[in-house]
């Protein structure tokens, strides 16, 4: 088991949510990074919150790097959320609800978090199987980052580490996702995975509509358990 830190992409989603879970369960400590950049559905930092707390966290940091300010996205500017999408044409293409170069931005904030604490293993909960359709959730993209990251920082080019980027999900649908979260003991009534919440803050619910309630709830259905979430509404 190791005794080292990892820094941990945490959004408060089904998938950070259970990619931190099992981070810990590898006897990581976490080092959990959740960004505001203007998503719609800001909900889910609440979830990061708890999340981090439940796990044990042994630092959690929430930042604000304002992606809105590009648009361009379902999830960062008015243009409206698809809904009630056939779950075989989810991930046919890259949808609305895409944002421009996000996953790009969020590992390099992660980089440069981990950088600065010392660490060299970084844990971010993409995967490509039930996920939308978006490029930078691929396993080319995540090998490319780990390349770059030890390229772009002075702690790898002075030999301190290498930079590894843990994608523990990347083979995974929704169903095995469940199970994993069940089997690391993480409480997914504490997640949050819906694009268009219907309120705010802690009494919001999830529409059930969008594509990532419709890959959540087919996920829970695959797994043949119910989702906590849905059930405490």
């Amino acid at each position: 088991m190791s005794e080292r830190g990892a820094v941990v992409l945490l959004s408060g989603g089904l998938d950070s949510a259970t990619c931190a879970a099992w981070a810990r369960g590898q006897g990581y400590r976490l080092h959990c990074l959740s960004v505001a950049y203007g998503q719609r559905h800001e909900r889910e930092l609440l979830s990061a919150q708890r999340v981090a707390e439940s796990l044990g966290a042994v630092e959690h940091l929430m930042i604000n790097v304002p992606l809105d300010s590009f648009g361009h996205s379902a999830l960062t500017a008015a243009i409206a959320v698809p809904k009630d999408r056939d779950p075989g044409q989810i991930g046919a293409d890259i949808p609305a609800t895409y944002v421009p170069a996000r996953n790009s931005v969020l590992l390099s904030l992660a980089l440069a978090f981990a950088e600065s604490r010392g660490l060299f293993e970084i844990a971010i909960g993409v995967n490509r199987l039930d996920c939308s359709g978006y490029p930078d959730c691929r396993p080319e993209f995540v090998s490319a980052f780990e390349r770059l990251a030890n390229l772009a920082t002075a702690a790898a080019a002075q030999g301190q580490g290498s930079y590894r980027i843990l994608a523990p999900l990347m083979d995974l649908d929704k169903a095995g996702i469940v199970r994993l979260a069940l089997s690391c003991g993480l409480d997914l009534g504490l997640t949050w995975s819906c694009y268009d919440p219907q309120g705010a803050g802690a009494a919001a619910r999830p529409c059930g509509r969008c594509d990532s309630c419709i890959l959540r709830a087919k996920g829970f259905a695959a797994a043949g358990v119910s989702d906590p979430l849905i059930a405490a509404g």
